[in-house]
């Protein structure tokens, strides 16, 4: 037992870091990409139907890589997680994981198309019909997709928090209010941009959410890679002190 223990505090352990340090490389990555278009894009811009984007490639798909790896690593951290929660919060955390594989499972497709799909397309002149599809549409599927898929990585945010407030040391209750706030904030977020643009939400929603989960993706992580590098107990301390109390 003491061996698994052990292998599961290395791996949450290299899950944390790595999780915060590509997020700062995504983060960084992704502030220094420009918007070629919509309501962010300030001059130079490229309108429909987008074709024009061939100039940007791959400058503007570079920060893509780097969110791929994320987003894996990100699951990989919450399963981690899951291992160690409380059983009186395992199933909180049960479903965290299940958001968090669906959450992944829509941004790692819609990164995927753009990079193996787009890029190619663009470069090679086929741009028939591909205006719905290109990051540069400020209503396009992949602004759409993006928006589900952080709307439901942040719903696994709120629930994989709330397991993680009944942890038993200072540092993982801190990581799973990080969690817990982050993923509220977007989803409310989401409502009002919803509510208050309309047809014009654009990539609003799209820059606030990727902001924002990726900053609890940075504090989060470094929380927890602190807890694990001083090898705190996983387990939750407080039946063993009731059985030596009955003993």
């Amino acid at each position: 037992m003491a061996d698994i223990e052990r292998q599961s505090n290395r791996l949450s352990l290299c899950a944390a870091a790595l999780t915060a340090v590509l997020a700062v490389v995504s983060l960084a990555m992704a502030v220094t990409t420009l918007p070629r278009s919509g309501p962010y894009c300030q001059s130079g811009c490229v309108g429909y139907p987008y074709t024009d984007a061939a100039a940007y490639v791959p400058r503007d798909y570079l920060w893509m890589y780097p969110a791929i790896v994320l987003t894996l690593l990100a699951l990989v951290l919450v399963e981690c997680i899951h291992s160690q929660a409380p059983p009186s919060r395992e199933l909180l955390s049960r479903i965290g994981v299940a958001f968090t594989i669906m959450g992944v499972a829509i941004l790692v497709v819609d990164y995927a198309i753009q990079l193996t799909f787009l890029q190619p397309a663009l470069l090679i002149g086929e741009t028939e019909g591909l205006s719905p599809w290109t990051q540069y549409n400020p209503h396009g599927i992949f602004i759409a997709l993006e928006n589900v898929g952080y709307a439901v990585f942040n719903v696994a945010f709120v629930f994989i928090g709330v397991a993680m407030l009944r942890m038993p040391t200072r540092l993982r209750r801190a990581a799973g209010w990080i969690f817990t706030l982050g993923g509220a904030l977007t989803l409310v977020l989401l409502v009002f941009y919803a509510a208050f643009y309309r047809v014009r939400l654009d990539y609003r929603f799209e820059v606030t959410a990727i902001l924002i989960t990726w900053l609890v993706l940075i504090v989060a992580p470094v929380l927890l890679t602190i807890a694990f590098l001083r090898r705190e107990p996983v387990t939750d301390p407080r039946p063993r002190r009731l059985e030596s109390s009955r003993s």
